[in-house]
């Protein structure tokens, strides 16, 4: 299965949900998954195993081919060229101030590469999360105090964390100005999540 279908994956799923207007809770109490695990599904933290994305399509009440139906597949070349005016702006849910573009998603050799440029808004805020891969975050401009386990870290432009994603953690800006990183997450599917 190609990257592109991956990564848009848990867009559609959210799409759906939210058409239907049900809560999360309730597609994972039917899919028989926490909560946490659908989020992240949905916010592109984890990638579901088979049986787990099908549970979700089940629970969500379409079938298949319906699923699948307009699911971006990308063009195969050689390079991957993305305009600014591209990157499709996420948001990820409970995450108030977080502005997340995507640049690019990558499969290879079984681990998927998410790059994104987080604009973190001063007075942002959510609470802490896990992935399951390592991140690497590198600070473009401003300040940022990363919550990392039961350290806090403080990350001036230029500077560059790698750890991982289990580690609890949460950015957060103390300034009055936008701060931006480079986050790129490396993400290991996980058989029967």
């Amino acid at each position: 299965m190609s990257n592109h279908i991956i990564i848009n994956i848990g867009k559609k799923i959210r799409e759906i949900r939210n058409n239907q207007e049900i809560k999360l809770q309730e597609i994972a109490d039917a899919s028989q998954i926490s909560k946490g695990m659908l989020s992240k599904i949905e916010n592109g933290r984890t990638v579901p195993s088979l049986p787990v994305l099908l549970a979700i399509i089940a629970s969500l009440k379409v079938d298949m081919r319906s699923f699948f139906d307009n699911l971006d597949l990308g063009e195969k070349k050689l390079y991957i060229h993305k305009k600014k005016i591209e990157y499709p702006l996420l948001e990820k849910e409970d995450a108030h101030g977080f502005l997340y573009h995507s640049i690019l998603s990558q499969s290879i050799n079984q681990c998927i590469i998410d790059v994104v440029i987080l604009d973190l808004k001063p007075g942002s805020h959510r609470d802490k999360v896990t992935t399951d891969g390592f991140e690497l975050k590198y600070i473009i401009k401003g300040q940022v105090v990363y919550e990392l386990g039961d350290e806090s870290i403080t990350l001036e432009e230029g500077d560059t964390l790698f750890f991982d994603g289990k580690i609890p953690h949460v950015p957060i800006n103390k300034t009055d100005s936008i701060a931006s990183m480079l986050v790129i997450y490396f993400l290991i599917p996980e058989i029967g999540n």
